[in-house]
């Protein structure tokens, strides 16, 4: 540890120990706790760094008292070790505590809108409006800390890498990176608009083709979008890096040893084994019903259609006439669930998907494998044999079927999966599951317009290069685009780029972007793959996600210092917020707001 003494200080509040008892300190920081024990008042100090038990006799005890907890305070006294039976196991300074000779109030706080020392579930928006507050708070506070040891560790890992970190703009053009741009107004240029750059895509290409080997950056990104548990609105931070002359596996060997580092430097917890498994996205989504899949779980989509070719039982039947497919979960378990546990998954998948969901089981706990279940009795004893047989069912297993059109049927089973691995408790515990999703296709029909759009990331190499695009049906071009998960979390996207500029126009007129528009969008990396630019590759990982994984939580504000709420606003600063006539002026900018709406 640095040396932090000062006029204030002479150790933390995590620094002292039995060895320095006898020797006169100085300690700073807030109050957490006071307990009064009939004219001696105990104070549980806490800075930054941790938590020292300070003792009041007399006449301070009495002042102390007059004081709320989170004012902050310095005392001047001696090191005491504590009887035996009074040691706290629980705090680093738990041995010791610190006999009060002098105290001096540094600050008092006001009466506090919230707990600090234990969560009194306040609202968000009260957490948020006073998050200085909520940062006191030890697990939180914990977060941030190891926040910023993993964004210290990356630095250093990939320098370790041969990667040269950059700063690109943050005020630059708008382009279509699949989410909303934020819009600056120009003062110099009126009627024209900066945007924030929804991720650095354009300037780490041009600094491959300027002769940078590798870069990266720890780049903020801005993006105009819904919350979501694992994803915070407006903005958010990203590991981006890009490689000159490399393919996928390069790529991919460089960021599996990068996660593999962190997971081990901040967890104890088991982390998949080199190289990452590599799953294409149309298996994925067979098997796991998402291309996010938790490899923590063990459970698999099986898609039984060929056994059910030709069945009597016509919601099978129907579907599979109708080109859908029939497909189930298997779930092995110790004994069959009761009735009511089935129901009530009907229940809750019909609300999920608005389809039904059908069961039966295989009984193996008195050894006769006896079928069971809301279907079994519309099913030849041959079908069931030989779905048993299909399936290498050899112990007590329950099946979970769904039948109809198959990328619905699929998505829906893959959140299915995922509630009955969390029913029947069946996650592997305490470890980091990667794996990359691979394959993605170059283009996607969109539902609602019928039109041809970019799949994924629109400055991606598809495979087979200008003739693939020329001669292969749009839908059936994949890509070299990939993606790295960890237990159901997208962690990072990329891809290997296209540096052609006839390829890049030829992809984008597919998209249906005209030879003109990319020249206004991306005029500037046009001109560069006309002089000279080498094959690269690379891909951003999500950092505030990683941060989150870490930290074993689940929501990505506990690893954020100054999140915005679900609204997208900034409590805390009052933003967005209205601003004055004279500052849209100089930007050239008339507010007409919706009828609705109303100046507060």
């Amino acid at each position: 540890m640095p040396n932090l003494k000062s006029t204030y200080r002479t150790h933390t509040c995590n620094e002292l120990r039995s060895s320095d008892v006898g020797n006169e300190v100085r300690l700073a920081g807030w109050i957490l706790r006071k307990r009064d024990h009939g004219g001696v008042v105990f104070v549980d100090l806490r800075d930054n760094y941790g938590v020292t038990q300070v003792v009041l006799h007399g006449a301070l005890g009495e002042q102390i008292q007059e004081i709320r907890v989170e004012s902050v305070i310095a005392v001047k006294g001696e090191v005491l070790s504590r009887e035996k039976e009074l040691i706290n196991p629980k705090l680093e300074t738990g041995e010791i505590e610190v006999g009060a000779k002098e105290l001096e109030i540094l600050s008092q706080s006001d009466v506090l809108p919230f707990q600090i020392a234990e969560d009194d579930n306040a609202p968000e928006a009260t957490r948020l409006r006073y998050r200085f507050l909520e940062l006191r708070r030890e697990k939180l506070h914990r977060n941030i800390q190891l926040r910023n040891r993993a964004f210290a560790e990356v630095r250093n890992l990939m320098g370790e890498m041969g990667f040269l970190e950059f700063q690109t703009p943050i005020l630059t053009s708008s382009s279509p990176e699949g989410a909303r741009d934020y819009i600056v107004p120009s003062r110099l240029h009126p009627g024209k608009f900066f945007a924030l750059p929804q991720a650095p895509q354009q300037f780490k290409q041009l600094l491959m083709v300027s002769g940078f080997d590798r870069y990266f950056q720890m780049a903020p990104c801005f993006r105009d979008e819904d919350a979501r548990a694992d994803r915070s609105p407006g903005e958010f931070y990203q590991i981006d890096m890009e490689m000159s002359f490399v393919e996928q596996e390069d790529v991919w060997a460089v960021n599996e040893e990068l996660m593999s580092r962190l997971c081990a430097k901040f967890s104890d917890w088991k982390v998949t084994d080199k190289p990452f498994p590599r799953i294409s996205y149309d298996e994925c989504l067979e098997k796991y019903g998402s291309d996010k899949p938790d490899l923590r779980n063990p459970l698999e989509i099986q898609n039984v259609s060929t056994i059910f070719e030709g069945t009597g039982f016509k919601v099978f039947a129907s579907a599979i006439e109708q080109g859908g497919v029939v497909a189930c979960i298997p779930v092995a378990l110790n004994s069959v669930p009761p009735r009511k546990y089935f129901d009530d998954a009907v229940a809750w998948f019909k609300d999920l998907s608005g389809q039904g969901l059908a069961y039966l089981s295989y009984d193996f706990t008195t050894g006769s494998g006896e079928v069971k279940g809301s279907i079994a009795k519309f099913f030849e004893a041959e079908e069931l044999e030989r779905l048993r047989a299909e399936l290498a069912i050899d112990k007590t297993t329950s099946l979970f079927f769904a039948a109809g059109e198959k990328a619905k049927v699929l998505g829906h089973l893959g959140k299915l999966r995922e509630k009955l691995a969390g029913d029947f408790d069946l996650k592997e515990k305490n470890a980091f599951r990667f794996c990359w999703i691979t394959d993605y296709h170059q283009f996607e029909l969109d539902e609602e317009t019928g039109k041809v759009e970019f799949g994924h990331n629109p400055f991606s190499m598809p495979r087979g290069g200008l003739e693939a695009l020329n001669n292969t049906p749009p839908l059936e071009i994949y890509a070299d685009q990939y993606d790295l998960v960890c237990n159901g979390y997208e962690l990072g996207s990329g891809a290997i780029r296209n540096h052609s500029p006839e390829v890049m126009y030829r992809a984008f007129e597919i998209a249906g972007y005209p030879k003109e528009v990319v020249d206004e969008k991306f005029g500037g990396m046009i001109r560069a793959f006309n002089f000279g630019a080498p094959p690269h590759g690379g891909i951003a990982l999500g950092m505030d996600r990683i941060v989150m994984l870490l930290a074993n939580e689940s929501a990505i504000r506990e690893v954020i210092p100054f999140p915005l709420a679900q609204t997208g606003e900034d409590l805390l600063m009052g933003a967005p917020g209205e601003i004055g006539e004279q500052q849209l002026k100089d930007v050239h900018i008339r507010v007409e707001l919706p009828p609705e709406t109303k100046r507060s």
